[in-house]
């Protein structure tokens, strides 16, 4: 009989999953650590600049963290208040109050967490590129227009064109001023030191730019005991006002309801397709799981309903975050909700460190991230090969400059949309007998042909007739001999709209006269 002795389980070593998983976590939570220092002086920068409280900024960076990080959609991209949003928020919050900023947040949100419902997030990638990089430089030009003011201590008159008018008054009063000089020059020393900073690639990678630069000139303001204003701060409790029924009525008010309605597409247009460009912008820089458009699109409604709940700035996916968020080696989603962790426990104990920091230096901050918006380096090349999309794009910046966002980015739009139907509207005549001889012979005993006189002419029409191309068409036609017959085919159109239809209906009428020298075969497609 055999017998069998069962021996005890040994203790094993760590299994390879667990391994990769305590390795995983190791890279996200050093990750986390350099995105929260990122986020930190662009969260207080951006809300300064809107005109609100700096602490609505951290609530929004903490929402983006802790609420939007743990939902699907992108797994490494990081929310939070963006510079795309602060000319909207400013005047939003000049125009309404800062009360009503979280009721329209709170609607945008709503409407984000329904387009990602109805599964509408992928056709964000339909918007034209152009559209999008005119967006983002009428952004740039007003937010360095705007913090132009703020880089001396000075207020901004109000709206683009006032800002960019002000620009020669403010330089001469800035030349009389050594408190305007001092602040500009710790703005100039910020923005020196974020383009600078990165070539030295070893302590770029330590230490992120803007952390350093705003470090370093809150330190100089505080040795040199300089004249310059300074970051007002309040706690997180005192800042935080829920919208109640009055805000939302004053949205409601018959002078203000178009303007709020306005407002809130531009919130819902412009943050969903800046948070769905960079989760595609972010794909291409790492091997992970790639974006669910409509997941990622119900991940920022909810954070933006959120934020509204709580009266804070909207958020949107901030492409400066989540590159620094890659780039620092995180790997999962666990990094970006640390760094909302992070800047929850900033907020809460050390508020009173945000009172030190130098406002000239915060808007060095947003005038380099303004000059980054612009298309710099893009624009030749897109003007040398692709002219109509330059001229899209140049024309959004201009109309958003000139108007407000809203109206710019529709008209962007709208140019983007004729610009299409011109190119795809394409029609080409195919002209045939035009160039015979005036009479014809015999020849090797075939029969007397028609006198060349008499011969059809016969155009065939090729492509898309739309009412875009119908002036050349008929310019086209009406050039044709008046003695001659002709023979206008129209079934080679892949499509023949209304106007079209009509126009050469028309022509035909008239060419026909009482001798009838036109006829029209049947066309391919009904008018």
């Amino acid at each position: 009989m055999r017998r069998f002795r069962i021996a005890p389980p040994r203790p094993s070593r760590p299994s390879i999953p667990s391994r990769q998983r305590l390795s995983d976590w190791r890279a996200d939570f050093t990750s986390s650590l350099v995105v929260f220092l990122v986020a930190v002086p662009l969260c207080v920068g951006v809300a300064v600049a809107s005109g609100v409280p700096a602490e609505l900024g951290l609530v929004t960076g903490i929402v983006g963290g802790l609420l939007t990080g743990l939902l699907p959609g992108s797994s490494l991209q990081v929310s939070g208040p963006a510079a795309g949003l602060t000319v909207l928020v400013y005047e939003a919050v000049q125009e309404y109050g800062l009360g009503t900023l979280g009721a329209l947040v709170l609607i945008a949100g709503v409407l984000q967490l329904a387009m990602g419902a109805l599964r509408l997030g992928r056709w964000f990638r339909a918007i034209s590129v152009a559209v999008v990089q005119g967006m983002l430089a009428g952004i740039g030009l007003v937010l360095i227009a705007g913090q132009l003011y703020a880089l001396v201590d000075a207020r901004a008159p109000g709206n683009g064109p006032a800002n960019l008018g002000g620009l020669p008054d403010l330089a001469v009063d800035t030349a009389g001023s050594g408190s305007a000089q001092a602040a500009l020059a710790i703005g100039a020393g910020t923005i020196a030191l974020l383009v600078l900073w990165p070539k030295w690639q070893q302590a770029a990678r330590v230490l992120p730019a803007p952390l350093v630069a705003v470090a370093l000139a809150t330190v100089a303001v505080f040795v040199l005991d300089l004249p310059v204003a300074r970051v007002e701060v309040a706690g997180l409790l005192e800042v935080v006002q829920p919208p109640g029924g009055a805000d939302f009525a004053r949205l409601t008010e018959a002078g203000a309801l178009a303007g709020a309605l306005g407002t809130v597409l531009a919130f819902t247009l412009i943050a969903s397709a800046e948070s769905l460009f960079s989760a595609a912008a972010v794909d291409r820089l790492h091997d992970g799981p790639k974006t669910d458009y409509d997941k990622e699109l119900m991940a920022q409604g909810a954070g933006n309903t959120v934020c509204g709940l709580l009266g804070a700035l909207p958020m949107t996916a901030v492409i400066v975050r989540s590159a620094a968020n890659v780039h620092a080696g995180a790997r999962t989603k666990a990094s970006r909700v640390l760094h909302g962790v992070w800047l929850l426990v900033f907020a809460a104990a050390f508020p009173a460190a945000l009172g030190v920091v130098p406002l000239a230096a915060l808007a060095g901050v947003l005038v380099h991230a303004g000059v980054k918006l612009l298309p710099l380096k893009q624009w030749r090349p897109l003007w040398r090969e692709h002219r109509g999309e330059a001229v899209v794009l140049a024309a959004t910046a201009v109309a958003i400059v000139a108007t407000n966002m809203f109206e710019g980015v529709l008209l962007g739009l709208l140019m983007a949309v004729a610009k299409s139907a011109w190119e795809t509207s394409h029609v080409h005549l195919e002209i045939v007998g035009l160039d015979e001889p005036s009479a014809a012979g015999t020849a090797m005993g075939r029969a007397p042909a028609l006198p060349a006189a008499r011969r059809p002419i016969r155009v065939r029409a090729l492509g898309n007739a739309t009412f875009l191309r119908l002036p050349k068409l008929l310019d086209q036609l009406e050039a044709l001999p008046k003695d001659r017959e002709v023979e206008l085919d129209l079934t080679g159109l892949r499509h023949l709209d209304h106007a079209c239809a009509a126009a050469l209906g028309a022509w035909e009428e008239q060419r026909r006269g009482p001798d009838g020298t036109a006829r029209k075969e049947a066309p391919s497609v009904a008018p």
